[in-house]
């Protein structure tokens, strides 16, 4: 069987509740950049990786060959996960929440216009 690997990332973020918005934050890239991951066939094992650190998430059970469990064992101080003491000014806070109702929202019409059909 084929993997389609950027959508069983899509998939495992939204089971883990992470919007996208917190994801590309996290990652420091944009929205776009998070979408073209999810459309991609083949990732490149690294991002994977740097997903899976970010979520908190083994991808060794969903690509058992790319990663081992192992893999997914990070020290506390990892350079990958931001500071928790990270100064957010109220304007991101703000901006992120809007953009996460947005997706919520743009969902909501996805789901009525597909029980319209």
């Amino acid at each position: 069987m084929d993997k389609h690997y950027g959508q069983i990332v899509e998939l495992t973020i939204r089971k883990k509740g992470f919007s996208i918005s917190e994801l590309a934050r996290l990652a420091n890239v944009n929205r776009k950049c998070v979408y073209n991951w999810f459309n991609q066939k083949y990732l490149k094992p690294e991002t994977i990786h740097r997903i899976g650190v970010f979520i908190n998430h083994n991808f060794s059970v969903e690509f058992p060959e790319l990663f081992t469990a192992d893999d997914f064992i990070q020290p506390l101080n990892d350079e990958n996960f931001g500071s928790s003491t990270d100064k957010v000014d109220g304007s991101t806070i703000w901006k992120d929440r809007y953009i996460d109702l947005l997706e919520k929202y743009n969902d909501l019409l996805l789901e009525q216009y597909q029980r319209s059909l």
